[in-house]
């Protein structure tokens, strides 16, 4: 694994980490999580732009959005309490498949 990659796989949690802090805000109601929330996106927006340097934008997207969404619903399931529905469940896999298949499809 590439630093590129592992730089992109710290955008993700970082981006994931601002979407949590963004709930955490209560509506932007709080004012830690709102300061965390927008570190967490500024770091994680700089690190994918840098990243889009060397892997290709359809890709590093994908990967950064797709995975981002993953995380954030299966957090949402497990953290927040939030229903685990099977359609909720089918659509995280379909998004994980996704992801791979671009990854597969020669985008590197």
């Amino acid at each position: 694994m590439t630093l590129n990659w592992v730089l992109l796989i710290v955008a993700i949690v970082l981006e994931v980490s601002g979407t949590i802090c963004m709930k955490l805000s209560d509506g932007f109601t709080k004012v830690g999580p709102i300061i965390a929330m927008l570190s967490f996106y500024a770091v994680g927006l700089s690190l994918l732009a840098m990243v889009l340097k060397t892997i290709d934008v359809s890709v590093a997207y994908a990967v950064w959005s797709g995975l981002g969404t993953a995380l954030i619903a299966i957090i949402g399931i497990m953290w927040f309490k939030e229903p685990a529905t099977m359609v909720k469940i089918v659509s995280v896999g379909l998004i994980i498949v996704g992801v791979v298949g671009l990854n597969l499809g020669g985008g590197h």
